[in-house]
């Protein structure tokens, strides 16, 4: 039992950079107590479906068009994850709030990545761009990017890791949002992954 790996599953919405990312630092062995078994989307055009099948990782799309209601997307989800055996989730760029129902099922085994360093611009309408061209609007020196728990408040679960990144002159948000992706969130998430992939794992 002591080699078992932690199952993990990615869900994302888009592109996947951030799965990406955990993908590569996997195949580099930096994260040795995870293993990623699931990618999950809500979405059946993101391109993170197709990063998925590039690493041999089982992609599944739980689309909206088929499960209409946030009732029975997460329904499927969870029969999907307990399928897989999944012990911990991560929400990649994930465009989907999840419900109190689902994060408390889930509690402790739940973590996102947010593109600035909460308590800033986060919560309820807070994801992508937007972050970005906030921080840019309000004129701060320094953002970046934090990995936390999710709970039911949509930013609002512990903090497990942060790393700043500097706003420079002439930044606009796209600048930005790729500047705090390659600094932050690509090195945060995976040391963030393999951190809460060993604690479960001692926990079994």
């Amino acid at each position: 039992m002591l080699n078992k790996k932690t199952k993990i599953a990615v869900f994302v919405s888009g592109g996947g950079t951030n799965l990406q990312a955990i993908l590569e630092s996997e195949k580099r062995g930096e994260i040795p107590d995870g293993e990623i078994s699931l990618v999950l989307s809500n979405n059946p055009s993101a391109y993170a479906l197709e990063r998925a099948k590039n690493f041999g990782v089982k992609a599944v799309c739980i689309d909206k068009a088929v499960y209409k209601t946030i009732e029975q997307r997460e329904e499927k989800a969870i029969e999907v994850l307990q399928e897989n055996g999944i012990e911990l989730i991560v929400l990649a760029g994930y465009l989907s709030i999840l419900s109190e129902n689902f994060t408390k099922k889930y509690a402790g085994r739940i973590i996102n990545v947010h593109p600035s360093l909460i308590p800033s611009f986060c919560g309820k309408g807070f994801y992508g761009l937007k972050v970005h061209e906030e921080a840019l609007r309000y004129g701060v020196k320094v953002t970046g990017a934090t990995v936390h728990f999710v709970n039911e408040i949509p930013d609002g679960g512990e903090i497990i890791m942060q790393k700043a990144v500097y706003i420079e002159d002439g930044d606009t948000p796209e600048v930005l949002q790729k500047r705090v992706m390659r600094e932050a969130e690509w090195i945060i998430l995976p040391q963030s992954v393999q951190k809460i992939a060993k604690l479960l794992k001692e926990k079994l």
